[in-house]
């Protein structure tokens, strides 16, 4: 099991940018998958970015493409995400998520959560 932080959440204008932290307790960080999931009042939590266990890989819901960014620092054992050209629909509360071994959209898979971090875009 692992411990998930997130931080970075605010409120923003539309075309700004933010970046949200999820820090993680353990000394296994390495080995687990990353993603951010966020859910917006009265809909499910939907899949927003992960990446695998070295960083190299990485994927995106077609609404964040191009706009926010997933990495991650081992040693510092966080994953970050830089969410950039902010819009209103981005209002959501969003969570940080690990999974052991292979990165995955799927909201089924993961079983370590944070408590999330709200981000609301005004238009």
């Amino acid at each position: 099991q692992v411990q998930l932080v997130e931080s970075g959440g605010g409120l923003v204008q539309a075309g700004g940018s933010l970046r949200l932290s999820c820090a993680a307790s353990g000394r296994t960080f390495s080995s687990y998958a990353m993603a951010w999931f966020r859910q917006a009042p009265g809909k499910e939590r939907d899949f927003v970015a992960t990446i695998n266990q070295s960083g190299s890989i990485t994927y995106y819901a077609d609404s964040v493409k191009g706009r926010f960014t997933i990495s991650r620092d081992n040693a510092k054992n966080t994953v970050y995400l830089q969410m950039n050209n902010l819009k209103p629909e981005d209002t959501a509360v969003y969570y940080c998520a690990a999974k052991p071994w292979f990165a995955s959209r799927l909201y089924s898979q993961y079983d370590n959560w944070g408590q999330g971090t709200q981000v609301t875009v005004s238009s």
